[in-house]
């Protein structure tokens, strides 16, 4: 397993997260329990994986607890909390009580990276004048080591909210979403974390658009109906099926991890699973060589400049 200095952090973790939450949920989204999700944990840890990343919403820390149970030592352990739900916002009396019924659930008094999690550009306000002052004094009090923020890229798919957050430099990770669909963090997030040596976590790397050839025909031809994308660039029938032709090359996902894990700036590329054949394989894609020069520029044609898709 490779490692990568997460930013002024300065701990080495692998360049492979695992992401406790996303449509799977270790399993447990799909009805598998927490005996089985907390195999997925220890799967990933033999396998060399050291960051793991969880949260109070996906509903999988007690698992990530039992799995990590008797191997914190060998885990980089992030979970979060949401800022508000609509217009109700977490309060910082929450936000403390979330903390603790974390540590509780994760079987741990430390957890090391703490994000706000999924803010939204309207909630950035709050979150600096209300949360992050009460994240400073669970930090002080040992709880947390580092602040994290996470964006909304399901809704915030142009980086509006770490535009505002980064140049502020309050946070010491952010998770960001990256995709060959959408690779404007390359030029809206990237710079600003490379700048200020802030850890990046990577999510949305390969969602349902880079894993069901159907739907990738329904974003790429909402793309070309908007003019992100020119119908001369892609073959509509196939957009991305030079990638699958391409020896060297097993599939579209495959390539997709491997685009992530090689951009300057993008240090741990998060994947999800409850299978553990299915996360051997994405390991394997994400730690394969970089794609070949000219795949890139094909991929940088097509999709270099498109900011309004998550690839979900």
């Amino acid at each position: 397993m490779r490692k990568i200095r997460l930013g002024r952090t300065g701990a080495e973790v692998s360049v492979v997260g695992l992401g406790c939450g996303g449509a799977s949920r270790l399993g447990m989204a799909r009805g598998a329990g927490v005996d089985h999700a907390a195999g997925i944990v220890r799967r990933a840890i033999d396998l060399g994986v050291s960051l793991i990343d969880t949260a109070r919403a996906y509903g999988t820390e007690e698992a990530v607890g039992a799995g990590i149970s008797g191997r914190r030592d060998d885990v980089f352990l992030s979970t979060k909390a949401s800022p508000g739900h609509g217009e109700r916002l977490t309060t910082a009396a929450e936000l403390a009580q979330a903390i603790d019924e974390s540590l509780r659930s994760l079987g741990t008094d430390h957890i090391d990276v703490y994000q706000l999690h999924g803010v939204t550009p309207a909630q950035y306000d709050h979150c600096v004048a209300v949360l992050l002052p009460e994240l400073k004094r669970q930090q002080a009090a040992g709880k947390i080591r580092f602040l994290g923020v996470t964006e909304m890229f399901g809704r915030d798919t142009n980086h509006e909210m770490l535009a505002r957050a980064l140049p502020d430099d309050h946070f010491d990770v952010v998770m960001t979403g990256f995709n060959l669909l959408n690779p404007s963090a390359r030029t809206r997030v990237f710079p600003e974390t490379i700048r200020h040596d802030i850890g990046t976590l990577i999510m949305f790397a390969v969602r349902r658009a880079l894993s069901d050839p159907a739907a990738l025909g329904e974003v790429v031809a909402g793309l070309i109906e908007r003019g992100d994308v020119g119908a001369s660039q892609v073959d509509v029938a196939d957009p991305l099926g030079f990638l699958r032709g391409r020896a060297g090359v097993a599939s579209v996902v495959e390539a997709a991890y491997r685009f992530c894990r090689h951009e300057p700036g993008a240090q741990v590329v998060l994947t999800g699973t409850g299978d553990a054949a299915h996360l051997e394989a994405n390991i394997a894609a994400i730690l394969a060589p970089p794609l070949a020069p000219d795949l890139l520029d094909k991929l940088k044609g097509a999709f270099g400049t498109v900011a309004s898709v998550s690839g979900n």
